[in-house]
């Protein structure tokens, strides 16, 4: 049976302090079947404190999505900051085979630098897998939004270069770049072939229109993908992988909207 997982960045944010301990009061009142763990640069100081959690509470967490600077500190190219990169990835790696995931979501590109010097970023990909092999796990990257080119360019260069090579797929990330199409086209047929996990959050916006990318993360039904279309073609596909919710469901107190949540794990499993 295919696993709806809730992104824990849905839970946990700066409002309530992303307090890693909330995940034990929230589970009961959630319908999820499982969690794909966020890393914050935050709890690299609190990494024994999180381990010990994790050991007690006995969390399902099949998926990690690593932090968000490894990917900004390789593009930079700089020996210092990629011997970092390569650290703290192997932090999170730790974290993960700690917290019994299997699967890592990488953005292998981010932050203000982006995708400005993407051969630096596809470069470190083989240390990436070499790492995460360690630790019994597989990395997949993520489609992540780019600011020079398109996530599909460089996902088809990886992909070349690297046979097999996994990605995450996100569908907010797809529309903002008016990419949703091309899962659905016949001439890619190599997309679904790589694809091992996908990411479910709707777009509300045009093309790389950032101020309606950049905030909340908005559930299914609040912008303008077609997600029966979707469903629909997944079903067809012959995927049998997981699907996350980030859907943001914490306002400004850090209150979580579990019945949104629990609504949009319902709706992937009767789709």
């Amino acid at each position: 049976m295919q696993r709806v997982l809730i992104s824990t960045g849905a839970l946990l944010g700066r409002a309530n302090g992303r307090d890693f301990r909330l995940l034990e009061t929230l589970t009961p009142k959630l319908r999820c079947d499982g969690y794909e763990l966020m890393i914050y640069q935050d709890w690299y100081t609190r990494v024994d404190e999180l381990l010990s959690f994790l050991r007690a509470a006995r969390l399902t967490i099949p998926v990690i999505h690593c932090q968000k600077d490894v990917g900004m500190e390789l593009a930079y190219g700089e020996d210092d900051r990629t011997e970092k990169a390569f650290r703290d990835f192997a932090l999170n790696c730790r974290i993960a085979e700690a917290a019994g995931a299997d699967k890592l979501v990488l953005h292998l590109w981010s932050g203000l630098i982006s995708d400005q010097h993407i051969e630096n970023n596809l470069a470190a990909y083989p240390e990436l897998c070499r790492i995460a092999g360690e630790h019994g796990l597989s990395l997949t990257i993520e489609n992540v939004v780019c600011n020079q080119r398109d996530p599909m360019t460089h996902l088809s260069t990886l992909t070349q270069r690297h046979p097999d090579a996994q990605i995450t797929f996100d569908t907010k990330n797809a529309a903002f770049h008016s990419q949703l199409e091309a899962l659905y086209q016949p001439e890619n047929p190599w997309l679904m072939q790589h694809v091992r996990h996908f990411h479910v959050n709707d777009y509300a916006g045009g093309y790389m229109e950032w101020d309606k990318l950049l905030g909340r993360v908005l559930p299914m039904g609040k912008g303008h993908i077609d997600f029966d279309r979707f469903f629909a073609f997944i079903k067809q596909s012959g995927y049998t992988g997981d699907f996350t919710i980030e859907a943001t469901g914490f306002d400004q107190t850090g209150a979580v909207d579990t019945d949104m949540l629990n609504e949009q794990v319902c709706r992937i499993h009767s789709a």
